[in-house]
């Protein structure tokens, strides 16, 4: 049996994991405190690093909660301990979202590959080749979020046609929007050492034909930043939704996301997500149609395919977003 004593070098490496997830603009909306009594690593919300006005309701915020917490899980088993989860463990502390209890070992863990992919996923808003991705990977990008209670639908053409007119339409909306285009823009930066946020480059190109609507984060105001490009003829779409939308369930669909984030990076299938539609309240209950379950709530529109890998987002450091004491007290 593996003791539950962690040092620091191995705290540290649990909370990067943690932190190399996906979050709305790269806010990275989290903190981490670790019990030591318990051997606990308690995932909190940081309020500040909300966004008022494109995510009034703080879904976006559970959701990128919800991919650290995966990769939290998968590192926790990638060093021999049982993830132990529970999500909004006290009602008296609405910003705990979640904890993780280190416990018994686990042997050795059952998704190696996951913990080595989750070092070098990233997001890619650059254009896709035609290349269609083979019926085994759709059916495991499937299963892995069914795995963590979600749905992952895969619409025919004309209903992904329709999806990328809906975001359409909410791309346009963002842009006219005052305080949404401004506080997008906020969260873009150029290279100069920033810890958040996206840096210029990871942008991408707009499509040259305005087929696939990709967010610009507000960089319409300046025209040479962004570029046109011919992108795929036929974007392959998936939406991750779940049957409930509760406050547990978005956290939900942020795990089931990043796990399938990951399964489609240990394949090599890049993805970008088109987030815009589920902004907009009435855009949003539009989502999810005819290939969707009935009563199922959109969480996340994904465009899957091959192509450039797209460049980093900055992460902040462990010790950056651990709570309290320096990284070396917090170990016993």
């Amino acid at each position: 049996m593996r003791s539950t004593a962690l040092d620091v070098t191995t705290l540290e490496n649990l909370v990067s994991a943690a932190v190399a997830a996906p979050s709305i603009h790269n806010t990275q909306p989290w903190r981490f405190r670790l019990d030591p009594d318990t051997t606990t690593l308690e995932i909190r919300a940081e309020a500040t690093r909300g966004l008022r006005h494109t995510d009034p309701t703080g879904r976006g915020l559970y959701l990128s909660v919800g991919c650290a917490l995966l990769n939290l899980r998968v590192a926790v088993a990638h060093y021999g301990w049982e993830p132990v989860s529970r999500l909004l463990p006290r009602p008296d502390e609405p910003d705990l979202l979640a904890t993780v209890r280190l416990g018994g070992s686990a042997g050795a863990s059952s998704t190696p590959h996951l913990y080595r992919t989750l070092w070098r996923r990233h997001s890619s808003r650059f254009p896709f080749s035609d290349r269609q991705l083979p019926p085994a990977v759709l059916t495991e990008l499937t299963e892995a979020a069914h795995a963590e209670g979600a749905l992952l639908s895969r619409p025919d053409p004309a209903e992904s046609d329709r999806l990328l007119r809906l975001t359409r339409e909410a791309e346009r909306r963002n842009t006219v929007h005052p305080d949404r285009a401004a506080e997008s823009r906020r969260w873009v930066h150029d290279p100069t050492g920033a810890d958040l946020g996206i840096p210029t480059a990871a942008l991408g190109p707009q499509d040259f034909l305005e087929h696939l609507p990709m967010r610009d984060f507000g960089a319409h105001q300046h025209p040479d930043v962004l570029t046109a490009r011919p992108f795929e003829k036929r974007p392959s779409i998936a939406v991750l939704s779940t049957t409930h939308d509760r406050r547990a369930d978005w956290l939900r669909a942020g795990q089931a996301l990043e796990r399938v984030l990951l399964v489609a990076t240990s394949h090599g299938v890049r993805a970008s997500l088109l987030h815009q539609a589920l902004e907009w309240p009435d855009l949003r209950e539009q989502l999810v149609g005819a290939h969707g379950s009935r009563g199922a709530n959109a969480q996340m529109v994904l465009r899957l395919g091959y192509g450039p890998q797209g460049p980093p987002s900055p992460r902040r450091t462990a010790d950056q977003v651990l709570a309290d004491e320096p990284l070396s007290r917090r170990t016993r």
